[in-house]
């Protein structure tokens, strides 16, 4: 742009502005360094006794590069996994590989490395995020030094791996019953932990000296926001009790629980929040005192960081605003709950609590999962087995999607809510815990199209009450007379001969007469049991004269048909006279039965 812009004049350009200058090298060759996350914090890298040290240098000005702003590694965790790839990496190279410098890497480096993985005995998943990460590596020295590199590694660098990766095995969620156990247990911690807040803890008040030690602790709480074992008002009122024999094992945290929230605290404020709304673990961690926003009756909004969606982070989610059991109502506690101990954390996360140690008061959360594991034996929770609970606090996103996807009866419009219909029911409808209501869909489908296509077949009870129930006096007349025999086929009733589904409209039934079994036009009654039954000996005779394959070809399926559906259906007194009659009389037999 030439000049200084000027108010009111049209800003112009020269053909200098469009041309992309070099890029610039790393010049920084260190190999201790630290690195400001954007989110998470420091990491602190120390490559020094790393080997081959040239190699080395070129990964750690890419992992520098990659970590700064606009870079594709934002998080602190991310950064140290890339880490630890790198240094499985250097490893590879120093026992099996003769390359001192990036110029000396060659493509049978990068696969010998897969290679090594795969003997490793990683999953082919696993392998695949584990040799990536020194790909980007390669790929971010290459763009750093486009001449460096051999040119049968940039060409390797276009891929990651030589093999598919398949897919990998989705997170199931908790069954509804291990869900119901996580909420009754974390809402009823929670109303006992909102309760404590904000009562200091009490002394006997028959104990003047010890109710002013307690005071004084409480008063030193107050004015500093903790007090650590050191002071002197500690040291008072915990030999105080302890001369008296009142408990004094958790006496630091009884007194800051009731101004903090504790580290034993969070698992259930997480486990609910989670559940209730379905925020994948990272959001519920990165939350603020600001997320609540845009409210509306009896809902509000959630704003949160979904750092994973490139482009679309910052997010917003609608959700039931009342008391501490709706998501609304429970982060405005959490950040009432608080309040206190911001004073002294200046932070705007939402979580801040009082953790036994040396740096007291902390926010942000690290590290749950040994206090989820306490949490969970101190209830007792149990999986769908009996056996002692595992919770893993990323599976609960999964639970709330499919409970919520019961709740719909999986109607997929009602179901995606965030996601597009197949991203949906690709990773949230499609998990092991929902296959079984899946495969009973699926088979209860299958018996409903098997009972249309099934003939109609009327016990004698049955029969009483199609005769006696309402309908129009056409049906009544179509129906009086399939029951009278006016429509008689030799097996059954026929209720449409000449709308057959095995024929064009107005066109005759071309089935064979055993095909009636088979059809939803046929009104199978007692009447026709004995020519049922003479046809069932009938066809058992022919096995004789006919192959297996052949006799399952002609007649397998209608005399399933008659063993396994029609008798049944019937009285086995009525069967019985059915039979004797059919022996008694020789019933008149179709030829088309002996073709």
């Amino acid at each position: 742009m030439t000049g200084r812009a000027r108010k009111g004049t049209s800003v112009r350009f020269s053909p200098a502005d469009g041309v992309v200058p070099p890029h610039a090298s790393d010049q920084v060759l260190g190999l201790r360094f630290n690195i400001e996350a954007r989110y998470g914090g420091t990491v602190e890298v120390d490559l020094v006794g790393e080997r081959p040290r040239a190699i080395v240098v070129a990964f750690a000005g890419a992992l520098r590069r990659q970590s700064q702003l606009g870079g594709s590694l934002g998080a602190r965790s991310t950064i140290k996994q890339h880490l630890c790839a790198y240094l499985r990496f250097f490893a590879y190279l120093r026992e099996y590989s003769s390359a001192k410098t990036p110029a000396d890497l060659r493509a049978d480096d990068i696969d010998g490395y897969e290679d090594f993985l795969e003997a490793s005995g990683m999953t082919p998943i696993r392998q695949h995020t584990v040799l990536a990460k020194a790909i980007l590596a390669l790929r971010s020295i290459d763009a750093d030094q486009p001449d460096l590199l051999d040119g049968g590694v940039c060409q390797r660098l276009g891929y990651t791996s030589r093999r598919s990766v398949g897919r990998s095995q989705p997170r199931d969620a908790y069954s509804p019953f291990v869900a119901r156990q996580l909420r009754d247990a974390a809402r009823g911690d929670i109303t006992r932990i909102f309760r404590r807040i904000g009562k200091p803890l009490e002394s006997d008040d028959g104990d003047a000296n010890l109710r002013r030690a307690t005071d004084d602790a409480n008063a030193r709480i107050v004015a500093a926001g903790r007090l650590s074992s050191g002071e002197r008002a500690f040291k008072s009122l915990y030999f105080m009790r302890l001369r008296r024999g009142l408990p004094v094992s958790k006496l630091a945290e009884d007194l800051h629980a009731r101004f903090h929230l504790r580290s034993r605290d969070i698992p259930p404020l997480l486990t609910l929040l989670s559940l209730e709304t379905g925020l994948e673990l990272e959001c519920c961690k990165a939350l603020t005192i600001n997320c609540l926003q845009n409210p509306g009756p009896g809902t509000v909004e959630i704003a949160y960081v979904k750092r994973r969606a490139r482009g679309a982070e910052h997010k917003h989610m609608r959700v039931r605003d009342g008391g501490i059991g709706t998501p609304g109502g429970l982060i405005r506690k959490l950040i009432e709950a608080t309040a206190f101990t911001r004073q002294f954390v200046p932070s705007e996360n939402l979580w801040l609590y009082y953790y036994t140690g040396r740096k007291q008061l902390r926010a942000g959360l690290e590290h749950q999962q040994e206090l989820v594991a306490s949490w969970i034996k101190e209830h007792g929770l149990v999986d769908d087995d009996g056996e002692p609970l595992r919770l893993v606090l990323s599976r609960l996103r999964k639970t709330h999607k499919a409970l919520w996807y019961l709740k719909t009866e999986g109607h997929m419009a009602r179901f995606a809510v965030g996601h597009t219909p197949e991203i949906a029911a690709r990773h949230y409808a499609d998990v092991p815990s929902l296959r079984p209501l899946h495969e009973a869909t699926v088979a209860d489908a299958f018996s409903e199209v098997l009972a249309t296509a099934n003939p109609v077949i009327l016990a004698p009870g049955e029969e009483e009450s199609w005769r006696q129930s309402d309908a129009s006096s056409k049906e009544r007349h179509d129906r009086d007379s399939i029951l009278r025999g006016d429509q008689d086929v030799w097996l059954a009733g026929c209720s449409g001969f000449n709308r057959s589904p095995f024929a064009g409209s107005g066109e005759p039934c071309p089935q064979p007469f055993w095909g009636c079994l088979e059809c939803r036009n046929a009104v199978i009654t007692a009447r026709k049991l004995p020519a049922i039954i003479a046809f069932q000996q009938f066809i058992e005779e022919q096995r004789a004269g006919l192959s297996a394959s052949d006799w399952a070809m002609k007649f397998g399926r209608v005399h399933a048909r008659i063993v396994r559906q029609i008798l049944p259906a019937f009285p086995e007194s009525m069967v019985a006279a059915a039979r004797d009659e059919a022996e008694e009389h020789t019933l008149y037999l179709p030829p088309e039965a002996r073709q």
